[in-house]
Formats: structure tokens, C-alpha cells, sequence
């Protein structure tokens, strides 16, 4: 159907997980290069060297500007804006009045009364309708990820992180760079251009993220480049870029809590059957027919502290309720070499009973994956966004368990694979296995 919205379908088909566990969206894409050199030696560059990774275009960037900006959302955020100003940013989480995640981007302070909201489009898409319909002065302007528009971009965003990733800056800059505290933004220039540094990493080492007026995105490329190559920087491309979150804890795409419940219906009623988020798949062994059991709160995945209750927002009355209740934990998961082994074994040579296919260097096939994690008993959580990384050693994902049942060292079991057919061309005929994995409560990689 042609302009169908997002309620429509979910109405034409019937069920908002049957419509998401049968969409055929693979994983996010990332319109880079797959590799510059080879995805090892760019995920060892981000602990020995340093590694620079093009985010110019895989993100949306909505523009908000206006003497209401603040306010506007301090109104939508979990987040307080207590202190917040120009050159500042935050990792900004949107959540529905139960109280469950929209989405999480960077918000960037780019001026008094101008900021902008960066990331995969549930926040920025969610924040911009928002926006749209409230009676805040407040103007609009989306910069749509190239998926989805083509051409250039209004800006680049360079990240460069590493043991030597500020030795590149500062070389590349021709002196000192000014001191920029995490979260906080400075300004410098590169090859003549000036640009705006983001102090914030994507894999818990040193690193600066920059952007500036797209039209120079190759002489600071360039620039950046040729200074590296005195400190070992490495160019990296999608397939190590994807590894990223696992080893930093980042859960990139929780499920947008947009497909019930009459609170959302008009925003359904607004975004497209075919965008992002009409399109994002469901992954993985865990299977309900509730989309509510694919829902997250802030404290699953980790956003448990950015919860202020010092404002008015949307879902601040469940939040309440919810902060004294039982939570669910963000941990590591690593996986056992010897069951991995066997998986990836049985991938290849297990005939008809082969196992689900475990890509390297990432292993997330779908847009929202979701992994039974039990204990021999009982389902304790759920595995997401798993995959290989040199500098762990193996494979490893990231979970959200029940509170009670996390205990450092402990052993679990991850089911893989899917247990029915869907539609999901990514996914081939194949049986479920169990992996062993270990709790960790903190990072895998020093």
C-alpha cells in the first residue's frame, strides 16, 4: 500500500511483532566502506592506536531551534536540564507516559536557543513530532540519515578514539588543542576549517568526535589521515564500527515503545508504514505476541541515572512508581569458546541441522535482536547485540537480566537461533542451540 502510515499496517497486519518479526530490515546499515585495512586490526587500533570512523551519514540529525528549545525538552526528556547550556551535550532518552523507551540520541547544545538530537531515528523522529505539534516557538529542521535522503549531508562527524587519538588532533590542528571536558564541546581548526569537538567515545577510550560544514568533509578527512600516520591510525568501516557497542555497553536500538496503547496512537498516525520504524525487524529466540514484552525502561539498559525527577516530563508519573520496583541489569555477556566453537562448526557443516549462522565480526541479523538468556530454570533476561572483537578475544553481547539473578562469574545459558520460520530473508533454515556465557558486570576490554 502507498502511503500507508505506521497504525494502518500495524492494523492491516494484525499484530505489531508479527509485522516486525517478519519485516525484511536486516541490521542497521552503515553507508561506509566495510573495511579500509581489515576489521582486526581496526578494533585493535581503538586500544593500541587510534581509529577514525566516519558517522556522516548512518545518523538522523533534527535541528530545533527557538526560545523554547529548553523547555521543549526538558517537557519530553527523562533527562534534567538543570544545567544545561551552549556547547554542552547529553545523552537524551525519550520515554512514553507508561514510562517504557522511545529511543536515546546525543543532544547537542549548539547554541543558547539552538540544539540539535543525533542518532538512529526512534528519538529524533519522535522528538521532531513532538516539536511539530506543541505550542512551543519552536522551528524544525530534519538532516535525514543518506538511507533515506541521498546526497550530502548539512554536516560531517568525524570520530577519532584511541591512546592516540588526541596526539592525531593536535597535530592535525598545528598546536595545543583546547581542554574539552567529557560531554562538553570546544572549538578548533583543522586544515583551516573550523570544526566543533564533542569530548565522547564510542568504545571507553580517549576520543574526540568532530563535525562541521559537510562542503569540507574531504580536507579534514585528509588532513586527519595524514596526521595519523606518524601514531598508527586506522580508518575504520562498517564491520568494525558495528562492534563498538558490545565492547563499550551501548544497547544502540532499544524497541521504540510506539506500537500500543492509545498515548502513541497519533504519533502512529503520523510516521510512514515504510520508515524506520515500520521497517525495523525483531530478531532472535525470545518470542511473544505482546510487543510490550520487546519494551524497555531506562534502568534495563543502563539510562537508570539519567532519570531526574527535578522537572516535569512525559512518563515521569510511571517513572516514579517504577524506580523502587525490581529492575532489569545492562551486563556483559562472554560467550564459552568451546559452544561458539561448536555453533560456528555446525553453521557450516551441519547439514539441515546446522546451527543459526554466527557473522564475524558482528552477529546482530536484525534490527531489534533479542536472545533468551536461562539458567537451566527459567528465563533470567535477554542477550542483544553480540558479536567478535579481537580485543575481548572472542564472542561476547550485552544483556538485560533480572537484578536478582545478577552475580559477577556466574554462568548462564544464551539460546541462538530462532525457533519458527519467518520471513526474514536474512535468516536460513536452521536449529536452536544453547551457548554457555559469563556475567560480567563490567567492560570485557580494560
Amino acid at each position: 500500500m502507498t502511503n500507508e502510515t505506521l497504525e494502518q499496517k500495524i492494523q492491516r497486519i494484525g499484530n505489531p511483532v508479527r509485522m516486525l518479526r517478519n519485516s525484511p530490515q536486516g541490521a542497521y546499515e552503515f553507508p561506509i566502506a566495510s573495511e579500509y585495512t581489515n576489521w582486526r586490526d581496526e578494533q585493535t587500533a581503538w586500544t593500541t592506536t587510534a581509529v577514525l570512523f566516519d558517522q556522516s551519514f548512518h545518523m538522523t540529525d533534527v535541528y530545533f531551534k527557538g526560545p523554547d528549545v529548553k523547555e521543549f525538552f526538558s517537557s519530553i526528556g527523562i533527562n534534567s536540564f538543570a544545567t544545561f547550556t551552549r556547547d554542552k551535550a547529553k545523552q537524551f532518552v525519550a520515554v512514553t507516559p507508561d514510562g517504557h523507551v522511545i529511543g536515546d540520541g546525543i543532544l547537542f547544545g549548539l547554541a543558547d536557543h539552538e540544539y540539535s538530537l543525533v542518532g538512529r531515528p526512534a528519538a529524533p523522529d519522535y522528538a521532531a513530532f513532538k516539536a511539530e505539534t506543541s505550542d512551543f516557538d519552536i522551528a524544525v529542521t530534519r538532516d535525514e540519515r543518506s538511507a533515506k535522503r541521498g546526497g550530502n549531508r548539512l554536516i560531517f562527524r568525524y570520530q577519532l578514539q584511541g591512546p592516540h587519538a588526541l596526539n592525531v588532533f593536535e597535530k592535525a590542528h598545528g598546536r595545543s588543542l583546547p581542554t574539552v571536558k567529557f560531554f562538553n564541546m570546544g572549538h578548533f581548526d583543522i586544515a583551516g576549517v573550523p570544526v566543533r569537538a564533542l569530548n565522547h567515545t564510542m568504545s571507553r577510550h580517549t576520543g574526540l568526535e568532530i563535525t562541521g560544514p559537510s562542503e569540507h568533509s574531504a580536507t579534514v578527512l585528509e588532513a586527519l589521515l595524514a596526521a595519523g600516520d606518524e601514531f598508527g591510525l586506522k580508518q575504520g568501516g562498517a564491520l568494525s564500527y558495528a562492534t563498538t557497542p558490545t565492547e563499550s555497553g551501548w544497547i544502540p536500538s532499544p524497541t521504540p515503545a510506539i506500537y500500543s496503547g492509545e498515548a502513541m496512537r497519533s504519533y502512529r498516525e503520523v510516521l510512514s508504514g515504510s520508515g524506520w520504524e515500520g521497517m525495523a525487524s525483531i530478531g532472535g529466540s525470545f518470542v511473544s505476541d505482546d510487543i510490550e514484552d520487546y519494551y524497555q525502561t531506562p534502568w534495563d539498559l543502563g539510562y537508570g541515572r539519567h532519570v531526574k525527577f527535578d522537572h516535569d516530563f512525559v512518563g515521569r508519573e510511571a517513572l516514579e512508581k517504577l524506580a523502587d520496583q525490581p529492575h532489569r541489569q545492562k551486563v556483559w555477556l562472554r560467550w564459552n569458546d568451546g559452544d561458539v566453537t561448536k555453533a560456528l562448526a555446525s553453521s557450516y557443516f551441519g547439514g539441515q541441522s546446522r546451527a543459526k549462522y554466527l557473522a564475524a565480526p558482528s552477529s546482530v541479523y536484525a534490527t531489534l535482536p533479542f536472545d533468551i538468556v536461562h539458567d537451566g530454570d527459567h528465563m533470567i533476561g535477554l542477550s542483544t547485540y553480540s558479536g567478535y572483537t579481537v580485543n575481548v578475544g572472542g564472542w561476547s553481547s550485552l544483556a538485560m537480566l533480572d537484578e536478582g539473578e545478577v552475580q559477577e562469574g556466574r554462568e548462564v545459558v544464551v539460546v541462538w537461533g530462532e525457533p519458527d520460520a519467518t520471513d526474514k530473508p536474512v535468516v536460513e533454515h536452521h536449529r536452536q542451540i544453547e551457548i554457555r556465557a559469563t556475567i560480567s558486570t563490567r567492560s570485557l576490554v580494560a
